[in-house]
């Protein structure tokens, strides 16, 4: 079983940024994929972004490419979402999640309880 608890999160105006967090309990941690995931009020949950076990490799959503960069610390079991250049659009709760090998919308075996964030035009 793998727990994730997410923050972070917070109201920011457009332009500006903030980094979320998500650690992890157990001691496999260096053993998953992780990603995050958000939902907007009224739409569905999409796709942010991912990173495998090593983090040697990250994948994007176009939405977000080039303003959030997903990163990870084994020895911390954490992983962080740095998000730049926020955009309102980007007001939703973001959650953090795990799987083995890769996390994709049909591929995620662990949720976190989310982390609301709110930007502000």
């Amino acid at each position: 079983q793998v727990q994730l608890v997410e923050s972070g999160g917070g109201l920011v105006q457009a332009g500006g940024s903030l980094r979320l967090s998500c650690a992890t309990s157990g001691r496999t941690f260096s053993s998953y994929a992780m990603g995050w995931f958000r939902q907007a009020p009224g739409k569905e949950r999409e796709f942010v972004a991912n990173i495998n076990w090593n983090g040697g490799t990250t994948y994007y959503a176009d939405s977000v490419k080039g303003r959030f960069t997903i990163s990870r610390d084994n020895a911390k079991n954490t992983v962080y979402l740095q998000m730049n250049s926020l955009k309102p659009e980007d007001t939703a709760v973001y959650y953090c999640t795990a799987n083995p090998v890769v996390v994709t919308l049909t591929h995620v075996s662990y949720w976190g309880q989310g982390t609301q964030v709110t930007v502000s035009s």
